[in-house]
């Protein structure tokens, strides 16, 4: 056989048989770093792709409470910028009351580099990370899969000016993380519930003023039904940010600006302006599809009321990426329709639960922004309570579980 010969046959039995990762994640924050690091420790092959450079802004308060912590990588190292020892709760900027705490209520990162040292955790633990790459679809059937046990990735050929053939790589299992406008969560059929607006401006201060706000955050129930505002500090600037129902940006837009000029902060000017869109899921919103998982913004779980998301995240993806391991393991379609259900049972059992309890709040938070107030401020149990919550030591859904008050006072909403 001449060598022209051996090398054709060789490149066509490389196309026949490509390379085939047990398992791809897609999208590098908390969620998919998590889920990449899960699975890579297990000792798989694990590529974790991201269409942005990293570090990289993104809108979010940075508040790690204590699920949070509890669900990352053993070993982390938090980059915080504040510990937060004090609330100070606001009714639409009137009846403002400061709460203490002698242990620290969570802390107060900035996203960029908290991302990067999560993606830094996954490649330490043997996942290869890809950046600058977006993904454009998956595939789980048709020509370009080579079998049943596998989902192409089809990757966004980019390159300004250039004309390239579109990238593919290969995976046993798929973890879509790649946020709430998620394309692996279309291609799984996630369905949302709530839409949200949030709007934030990160505010360099003078030292004067950041001395002010160490080690407290405000809380301002908003003039919006559901909506609040808060202030973050983080070092040398302020992160201050307000969100409510989406549908009419301005509104919102009017909040954050009263907000801004009410703290005395008009006058600095904003290193980063920006928007989000935040996205829960509906009860019956499918987790799964063939061998994709999604979590995180992806799959919409975040808590309804505060949409706090980095905890969700967190503990969503880890258990994304376990199963997602599983998956890959599954030899045939009924063992991962199996696996991929368990994962879903495991997600609704505990975050579900929680986000069911969160819905809740947010409807009475909606009727009566004023009761809440009173009794954060005025009660001490349920200041208690809040501080439990964010330390980690109880859950919304534990609180009610294990308060009768607290539980009559959410059955009364259903019923109203």
């Amino acid at each position: 056989m001449s060598g022209e010969q051996a090398a054709q046959d060789s490149g066509a039995e490389d196309h026949e048989t490509p390379e085939v990762w047990d398992v791809v994640v897609i999208g590098a924050g908390p969620a998919g770093a998590s889920a990449a690091h899960a699975a890579a420790v297990t000792g798989r092959r694990v590529l974790l792709l991201e269409k942005a450079e990293l570090p990289r802004y993104k809108t979010c308060g940075g508040g790690i409470i204590g699920p949070s912590r509890d669900a990352l990588p053993p070993g982390f190292e938090l980059p915080l910028m504040d510990r937060v020892h004090a609330v100070t709760f606001s009714l639409n900027g009137r009846l403002a009351r400061t709460k203490r705490s002698r242990q620290m209520l969570f802390g107060l990162i900035n996203r960029p580099d908290f991302d990067a040292g999560l993606v830094d955790a996954a490649r330490e633990a043997g996942a290869e990370v890809r950046t600058g790459v977006t993904v454009s679809r998956v595939e789980q059937h048709g020509p370009g899969v080579p079998d049943r046990r596998t989902v192409a990735v089809v990757l966004n050929s980019g390159g300004a000016g250039a004309k390239r053939e579109d990238e593919t790589v290969y995976a046993r299992a798929v973890v879509g993380a790649d946020g709430s406008a998620s394309r692996i969560g279309a291609h799984v059929g996630v369905k949302l519930d709530q839409v949200d607006l949030g709007l934030e401006a990160e505010i360099p201060v003078p030292a004067s003023v950041a001395e002010d706000w160490a080690g407290r955050v405000l809380i301002d129930w908003g003039p919006l039904p559901g909506s609040y505002g808060w202030v973050f500090p983080k070092g040398d600037s302020l992160t201050v940010g307000v969100i409510s129902a989406r549908g009419d940006g301005g509104a919102t837009k009017r909040y954050l600006d009263d907000f801004i000029a009410r703290l005395g902060l008009a006058g600095f000017e904003p290193s980063v302006s920006s928007g989000h869109l935040t996205r829960c899921r509906a009860d019956d919103s499918p987790l799964s599809r063939g061998r994709v998982l999604v979590c995180g913004d992806a799959a919409g779980l975040l808590e309804p009321w505060t949409r706090e998301g980095i905890s969700y995240a967190l503990r969503s993806g880890r258990m994304a990426g376990e199963w997602a391991v599983r998956i890959a393991e599954s030899h045939d379609a009924v063992d991962a329709r199996r696996q991929a259900l368990n994962y879903a049972f495991a997600v609704k059992a505990g975050l579900g639960v929680e986000m069911g309890v969160g819905r809740r709040m947010l409807t009475l938070f909606e009727r009566r922004p004023g009761m809440l107030h009173a009794v954060l401020t005025t009660f001490p149990p349920a200041w208690r309570a809040f501080a439990g919550i964010t330390r980690g030591k109880s859950s919304l859904a534990e609180l009610v579980r294990t308060h009768p008050l607290a539980r009559r006072a959410l059955e009364n909403v259903n019923r109203a």
